[in-house]
């Protein structure tokens, strides 16, 4: 049976980098949900797909993709098609066009089937924006991690800058992005992002990554016992 941590919250919460730490320091596979939508985002964009109005092309495009989440020592790599799109996956534009693929539901429905089988017979932690409303509602553990819009938008400007991407995008347009983005998968008709039955929520505003960290493995270690 596998044991499971869904981890839910808007973008720039952390999700990601607690997720891979916590997966690194217990043993658990991470399966990156956001970079599979970004992936069939980054397809669409590649064949000149702008927004959702070409439905049954991407719904085509969910279908035919292949995504492969690989673990390079402590770097996790995604793959697309076998070329690796880690980076390219994270560019403002992908990010803007995964939002509008994401509501589709025949798209969320292919890559929710992916993402259980990926989780079946293993002890894994997913983050995303539904895993503990829609993908694994039954998950052993839920946490959605929050913080303000503004402390999001400063984090995602600082990590661009540290990456060396993106660097022609101001904050004001990361902080217009991310509201923009929270409006709209708050309001999805399918899986919209919303605090699961049961989640313990944890405000990262003020808090480190070490002490969300050390939070978040002390939730799991709690019910893991």
């Amino acid at each position: 049976m596998s044991f499971v941590v869904a981890i839910d919250g808007p973008s720039g919460t952390g999700k990601g980098t607690i997720t891979k730490l916590i997966a690194q320091e217990l043993g658990l596979v991470n399966i990156d949900t956001g970079a599979m939508y970004r992936c069939i985002a980054l397809t669409c964009l590649d064949k000149g797909i702008a927004n959702n109005e070409e439905r049954e092309r991407i719904i085509e495009i969910a279908k035919k993709v292949d995504i492969q989440i690989q673990h390079n020592g402590t770097e996790q790599e995604i793959f697309l098609d076998n070329r690796n799109v880690s980076e390219k996956i994270r560019t403002q534009e992908v990010t803007m066009m995964s939002s509008q693929v994401a509501v589709i539901p025949e798209v969320r429905k292919v890559m929710v089937d992916l993402q259980r089988k990926m989780a079946e017979g293993k002890d894994i932690i997913m983050e995303g924006r539904d895993i503990a409303t829609e993908v694994f509602p039954n998950a052993q553990v839920k946490i959605y991690l929050n913080a303000t819009s503004e402390e999001r938008a400063n984090r995602r400007y600082k990590e661009n800058q540290e990456k060396g991407i993106n660097l022609d995008v101001a904050y004001e347009e990361i902080l217009r992005t991310i509201e923009k983005r929270d409006y709209n998968d708050s309001h999805r008709a399918v899986g919209a992002l919303k605090v699961a039955d049961g989640a313990i929520v944890v405000d990262t505003t003020k808090m480190s990554i070490e002490e969300v960290k050390e939070k978040v493995k002390e939730i799991i270690l709690e019910r893991r016992r």
